[in-house]
């Protein structure tokens, strides 16, 4: 046994102190006068619903033409490139 085996039983073995032999009675009495936050629930479901119906709804429109000009930041010429832009080149 070592030192801390030694202290966890004499903890143990020790009485209770008289102030811990009404903490969860006084825990729930506090929980229970707390008000109830109802609002942020349904604040966050409605975005939710409404995230999920844009993406269902994108999902099935049917997709356009691409652009002729890609702007991908690592694809052919774009007219976005720092040395288009700075030549100053349509």
């Amino acid at each position: 046994m070592d030192d801390l085996d030694r202290a966890l039983a004499r903890l143990a073995g020790a009485p209770v102190p008289a102030a811990l032999d009404d903490v969860e009675a006084r825990v729930l009495a506090r929980i229970g006068t707390r008000p109830v936050v109802r609002q942020a629930g349904l604040g966050i479901g409605a975005v939710t619903v409404a995230a999920l119906a844009i993406g269902m709804i994108g999902a099935e429109l049917p997709a356009t033409a691409s652009p002729a000009v890609s702007l991908a930041p690592l694809g052919g010429a774009s007219p976005l490139a720092p040395s288009t832009l700075l030549i100053g080149e349509p």
